[in-house]
C-alpha cells in the first residue's frame, strides 16, 4: 500500500520535542478512512513542547478513526484537531498564566483516502510532494520574520482557543512520494538536495530520511531534526475485481412466501412488492419479534449499480440512531442471501394520514414536522442527506411516533470521497418534493432536505403544492411561491413567512438549520409579522375577477348610454 521511511534526532538540544507517526488501518477502515501520517514539532518556547507534539500526533492517529465513516476527511480531522487544541490550551493555562509557556505545537498531517491526498497544516512544519514532474512544497509556513533571523509563529495548536487550519486536497497517483519535515531540517537542507537524496534512496526510504536529517545537523541545525517520507505503492480501497466480488458475495434469496424460513426468519406475508424490491413481514424464530425483510428484485441480479445501492441502504441504516428513523437490525446469525432486516412499524404512511386528515390542524402539523426534523437531524449530524423526503417515505406508528424510512437515495459525504468503478447515479428524489438545486444540476446540501420538509408542511396545511403540479426543470425559473394564506386565509402571516423561507429557490436564502424552521413554525418571527403588500389577484383571485367583471359591466353601461343619447 505505502512504503514509509522516517527518522528523528534531538540534535544539539537536550530533548527531542518532535513527534510523528503513520497508521495504516485494517479491514474496511482503510476504505472509509484511509491512511494517516502526521508530524508535529513542539514549540521551543513552551514548557511542555514534547507533551504537546506527542499528544497531538497520537490523538490524531487514534481519534480520527473513531469519527463516523460517513464524515468527510476534512470534517473528521478538523474536529479532532479542534478538540486537541482546546485540551492543550486548557492544560497550558493550568501550567502558567502565560499560554506561550504552556503546551503548544505545530503540526502537518496527510490523509490518503481512495485516490486523494488530504493535507492539514498548522505552523511551520512542511509537506512536499515528489513525482516524475517536480518536487513541490505544498504548505505555507505560518510565521512572520521580524528582523534578521528573528521570527515568530502566527499559528500553532494550543496557543489560542481559536484555531485556523490550512486544508487542501489533490489527486494522487501510484509512485507519488510525500515528504514531511520540521524546520530544523528544511532550513539547513535545500529543496533540491532533499529531492536528490530521496531519488538516490528510493528503495530505502529510512536511509533517505536519515541522510536528510544527518545533513541538516552537519550544516549547523540548532533544532530537533525529523523527517518522514511516504511512497504510494498502491491506492487504498477496493480494486475493480474485489469491488465486484464484494457485491456478488451473497446470492439473491429464492422467491419467498408465507411459512418459508430464511436464515431464522419465518415469512408471515408480503407487505409490498415493486420492480426493484420485495418487502415481507417476518418473525424472528429465536425471539418471536416481528421484523421486516427487504429483498432485492431478481430483475437486477446482473446490475452492479443496483446491487451497490441496495447494500448502501443497509449501510446507512446501520449507522443511524434515532427514534424518528427506521431502525435497521444488525444480523446476529450467518446470512446466506442478500437482504436486510429492519424493525416492523405498525401504522400508516404520512400520505395515508394526510388523506384521513385533509384539513390538518396547525398544531398537528407542527408536531409531525418537529418529529420529522429530529429524524432528519440524525442524517445531517452524520453528513448524510436523505434526498427523497416525501409523505410516502414517512411512517406514523400507532403511538403517533413519526419515522423516516427508505434510505435508497441518501447521499453520504464520506462515501462520495471514495472512487468507485461504478458511475454513481444522481438520484433526484420525487419531483414535487425535490429542491430546485437538484433539478438545475447544482450541489445539494442539508438545505435541500429542509426544502422537502417545507413542501410537506405546506401540503399538510393547505392540501396543495407550493409550486403547483407543473414544477419541473423546464418551469422552475418561471414558477413562483403561492402563499399558503391563499388557501387558508386564517393561517398566521408569520407561519406563511416561515413556509416561504423554507421553500426559497436559492438555497442560500433558505433556513440553514432545521431548528430555525421548526422554531419559526411555532413562534412569530418579527421578520414575517409585517404583512406584505400583495396584489389583489394574489391575495384574493375571486374578488379580483368579480371586481373586474363589475367594472367591465359598468363601462359597458356607460358606453351604451352614450350611444343612446
Amino acid at each position: 500500500m505505502i512504503t514509509v521511511g522516517q527518522y528523528s534526532d534531538r540534535g544539539v538540544k537536550e530533548e527531542n520535542q518532535d513527534s510523528f507517526g503513520v497508521l495504516v488501518p485494517e479491514d474496511t477502515a482503510i476504505q472509509y478512512k484511509g491512511i494517516v501520517a502526521v508530524i508535529a514539532d513542539g514549540v521551543s518556547g513552551c514548557a511542555q513542547g514534547k507533551v504537546a507534539s506527542e499528544t497531538s500526533a497520537k490523538s490524531l492517529l487514534s481519534d480520527y478513526y473513531c469519527t463516523p465513516d460517513s464524515w468527510t476527511v476534512k470534517s473528521s480531522v478538523e474536529k479532532v484537531l479542534l478538540a486537541t487544541n482546546r485540551w492543550l490550551y486548557g492544560q497550558g493555562q493550568q501550567v502558567t498564566h502565560n499560554s506561550h509557556r504552556g503546551l503548544a505545537t505545530t503540526l502537518s498531517a496527510l490523509v490518503i483516502k481512495s485516490s486523494t491526498a488530504h493535507l492539514f497544516h498548522i505552523g511551520d512544519t512542511r509537506i512536499y510532494r515528489l513525482n516524475d514532474r517536480e518536487f513541490e512544497l505544498l504548505t505555507q509556513d505560518h510565521r512572520v520574520w521580524v528582523s534578521g533571523e528573528k521570527n515568530y509563529l502566527t499559528r500553532a495548536l494550543g496557543i489560542d482557543l481559536r484555531l485556523d487550519i490550512d486544508y487542501r486536497k489533490l489527486p494522487v497517483q501510484i509512485g507519488d512520494i510525500f515528504l514531511q519535515t520540521t524546520d530544523g531540517v528544511y532550513e539547513f537542507v535545500s529543496d533540491e538536495v532533499m529531492r536528490q537524496l530521496i531519488d538516490s534512496h528510493r528503495d530505502n526510504l529510512d536511509r533517505a530520511a536519515r541522510e536528510i536529517t544527518r545533513l541538516a545537523l552537519e550544516n549547523g541545525s540548532d533544532d530537533n531534526v525529523s523527517c518522514q517520507i511516504l511512497r504510494i505503492d498502491d491506492l487504498p480501497g477496493l480494486g475493480d475485481e474485489a469491488f465486484y466480488q464484494k457485491l456478488t458475495e451473497l446470492p439473491f434469496p429464492p422467491p419467498l412466501s408465507a411459512g418459508m424460513i430464511l436464515d431464522g426468519y419465518r415469512v408471515l406475508r408480503e407487505i409490498h412488492a415493486s420492480k426493484r424490491t420485495q418487502v415481507y413481514l417476518a418473525e424472528d424464530t429465536d425471539t418471536g419479534s416481528q421484523v421486516v425483510l427487504k429483498t432485492p428484485s431478481v430483475n437486477f441480479e446482473d446490475d452492479p449499480t443496483y446491487l451497490d445501492l441496495f447494500m448502501h441502504e443497509e449501510w446507512v441504516g446501520n449507522r443511524l440512531s434515532s427514534n424518528h428513523v427506521l431502525k435497521v437490525i444488525e444480523q446476529q446469525r450467518p446470512r446466506r442471501f442478500l437482504y436486510y432486516v429492519s424493525e416492523y412499524i405498525e401504522g400508516i404512511t404520512l400520505r395515508s394520514w394526510m388523506h384521513d386528515h385533509p384539513e390538518s390542524d396547525l398544531n398537528e402539523t407542527r408536531e409531525i414536522i418537529q418529529q420529522l426534523s429530529r429524524g432528519l437531524l440524525a442524517f445531517h449530524k452524520l453528513e448524510m442527506i436523505h434526498q427523497d423526503l416525501k409523505p410516502e417515505n414517512v411512517m406514523i406508528d400507532n403511538q403517533g411516533t413519526v419515522k423516516i424510512i427508505d434510505f435508497g437515495s441518501t447521499k453520504i459525504a464520506g462515501v462520495e470521497e471514495i472512487s468507485s468503478p461504478l458511475e454513481r447515479l444522481t438520484l433526484l428524489g420525487t419531483k414535487n418534493y425535490t429542491a430546485p438545486e437538484y433539478l438545475l444540476g447544482h450541489p445539494c446540501s442539508p438545505r435541500s432536505d429542509i426544502f422537502s420538509l417545507g413542501v410537506i408542511s405546506y401540503e399538510m396545511l393547505t392540501g396543495k403544492l407550493p409550486f403547483g403540479e407543473k414544477y419541473d426543470e423546464s418551469s422552475i425559473h418561471t414558477l413562483g411561491y403561492t402563499p399558503a394564506r391563499r388557501w387558508v386565509p386564517d393561517l398566521p402571516i408569520w407561519v406563511d413567512g416561515a413556509l416561504e423561507k423554507a421553500l426559497r429557490k436559492n438555497p442560500e436564502r433558505r433556513y440553514g438549520e432545521l431548528s430555525e424552521f421548526v422554531h419559526d413554525l411555532s413562534n412569530p418571527n418579527p421578520e414575517f409579522l409585517r404583512e406584505k403588500h400583495e396584489p389583489l389577484l394574489v391575495r384574493n383571485p375571486l374578488a379580483f375577477w368579480r371586481g373586474l367583471a363589475v367594472t367591465a359591466l359598468f363601462l359597458n353601461v356607460l358606453l351604451v348610454a352614450k350611444l343612446v343619447f
